[in-house]
């Protein structure tokens, strides 16, 4: 296995990881379960999304040349993680109501949604 297919399927099982977290604890957090305060549950996801953000920036710098000048899907990806980011923030703490938290939520799987569209094709949707 190549140093580039391990750290792919690093970050890969990461995304994976994420998307299930986020998705599991917004349920959870829509069915006013009481394991949102487990204290696994707050300390997994910090470090699955560190093991994303580590081996997604090892990608780049190691196996692109100039990843945020010469390739634009990279930048596309990054505004979508700062995007997914906030959503999932006010999703899951800051959303003042049950609406605004559940567009929140819709919002940030869709916006995640992008970003692996963006990574697996390597094109940005306008």
């Amino acid at each position: 296995m190549t140093e580039y297919t391990l750290v792919k399927s690093i970050h890969v099982t990461a995304v994976v990881a994420t998307f299930l977290s986020f998705t599991v604890r917004g349920v959870w957090m829509f069915a006013g379960s009481p394991m949102l305060e487990r204290r696994w549950v707050r300390i997994v996801p910090h470090l699955v999304d560190t093991v994303l953000l580590a081996s997604g920036a090892y990608m780049a710098w190691t196996f692109y040349r100039y990843p945020l000048v010469d390739y634009a899907w990279l930048n596309a990806k990054l505004i979508g993680l700062v995007v997914y980011i906030v959503l999932g923030t006010i999703a899951l703490k800051r959303g003042r109501t049950r609406r605004v938290r559940l567009g929140a939520f819709i919002a940030a799987l869709c916006v995640f949604a992008y970003i692996v569209h963006t990574a697996v094709t390597k094109a940005i949707i306008p």
